[in-house]
């Protein structure tokens, strides 16, 4: 049983990207498709879809990204709030991955979005995760 399923999606595409696999399956859910969607957004990802999972529930097929060298696009995954301990950032205190050069995914009222999103609407939120 997965008691932290935003972990489990990171420990997958970090797993997946050591081993080089093209592809890995991640069990679906709301949340992971739209971190997902995130991630194909900012082209850390070649793509992803949900396809059924044998008659069980739906995963979500992550396509990942290498560059021509065949060194993956994603260098780092880093969980930030956990269950036991949740992280928040206020709407002018924003978490800065590598002096601007990652990513944060933030969950708000309006949604999960990258932290630079949520500067320009001026809201604040749980930071879930960095990817850089």
């Amino acid at each position: 049983m997965v008691t932290d399923p935003i972990a489990d999606l990171l420990t997958r595409i970090r797993n997946g990207h050591m081993a080089n696999h093209d592809k890995v399956d991640i069990p679906a859910s709301k949340l992971k498709q739209a971190m997902v969607r995130i991630l194909k957004e900012e082209n850390y990802i070649k793509n992803y879809k949900v396809v059924d999972g044998r008659g069980k529930h739906p995963i979500i097929r992550v396509y990942l990204k290498y560059d021509p060298n065949g060194k993956p696009f994603i260098n780092g995954l880093k969980r930030v709030s956990t269950p036991g301990r949740r992280i928040y950032c206020a709407k002018d205190a924003y978490p800065r991955v590598l002096g601007g050069l990652g990513i944060s995914i933030l969950t708000t009222n309006r949604g999960i979005m990258v932290s630079r999103k949520a500067k320009d609407l001026g809201i604040g939120g749980e930071v879930l995760c960095n990817i850089w």
